[in-house]
């Protein structure tokens, strides 16, 4: 199971186990982190799961979809490394990832 790396807004860290098959939304909620709103399920209709990939990983994630771009496109926290996290299921390839909860609008 990976092991992957919370930032969370006030930038404490926290390593998490990260069940494969889950999205990596689903592993940062359930991992109690409340800052994480995540206010539609995980069905890319809000951006309030959005969070910062370490640049080291963006190669490894799955290709943004319009609808993904569109909702981070509302966010003043947009950068090169926003993705809606439960847009990315949660892989072997993630092992060692650091991802940090972007601020909220």
């Amino acid at each position: 199971m990976p092991q992957i790396t919370v930032v969370n807004q006030s930038g404490e860290e926290s390593s998490v186990e990260a069940p494969e098959g889950r999205t990596l939304m689903e592993v940062i909620r359930d991992n109690g982190f409340d800052e994480l709103l995540a206010l539609c399920g995980g069905c890319c209709s809000c951006a309030t799961c959005h969070v910062h990939i370490d640049a080291a990983f963006m190669d490894k994630m799955p290709e943004m979809s319009e609808d993904e771009n569109d909702l981070l496109d509302s966010s003043e926290h947009r950068n090169e490394f926003s993705r809606l996290s439960c847009q990315i299921p949660v892989t072997g390839d993630l092992a060692g990832l650091k991802v940090t909860i972007a601020q909220e609008d």
